[in-house]
């Protein structure tokens, strides 16, 4: 597993953010049992740089916690078998072999405003939207009530498995 990670924040979160998003990556990846070795980026950055990029990338003029960029199109969420086919090619790095699975941009600001507002840690709050970001990446979402419910679920049994609870 790769993971290119920067921190752009000028926000100090006095956490192991590295340390804490492999074992939350990893845990997302066994959680759904993906096949495959991956690479994901990670940025940690400022409320107004991920307003400028949620404008810019999804139309939406507005601050937000994490954003999430999939490299892959899932036909099914979390089912890999598709990437078995030739046409697949393309969602794996040319040189390393891993799963491009795609980018995480997440406000070091909003951890600590999100983690203060909902009486947790800001440990809590960033492994949540890791794990939040990391469905995305592999094909889930929530726009329907049963989406968001069944994410919801597995986002909680996640972070349970990792004992990084609320």
């Amino acid at each position: 597993m790769t993971i290119n990670f920067e921190n752009e924040s000028s926000i100090d979160l006095s956490l192991p953010l590295m340390e804490i998003a492999q074992e939350v990556i990893l845990e997302s990846l066994d959680y759904i049992g993906c096949p495959y070795e991956t690479e994901i980026n990670l940025l940690i950055t400022d409320n107004e740089q991920i307003h400028e990029m949620n404008q810019s990338f999804r139309g939406i003029d507005r601050t937000t916690d994490v954003l999430s960029f999939p490299m892959i199109e899932y036909e099914h969420a979390g089912n890999f078998d598709f990437l078995e086919e030739d046409d697949a090619i393309d969602c794996f790095h040319p040189e390393t072999g891993e799963l491009l699975l795609g980018d995480i941009v997440i406000s070091a600001e909003k951890v600590l405003e999100q983690a203060k507002e909902y009486g947790h840690s800001p440990k809590r709050e960033y492994a949540f939207l890791i794990a939040h970001s990391m469905l995305h990446l592999m094909g889930f979402d929530h726009m329907g009530p049963e989406e968001a419910e069944d994410m919801e679920k597995r986002q909680k049994e996640i972070l349970d498995h990792l004992q990084i609870t609320r």
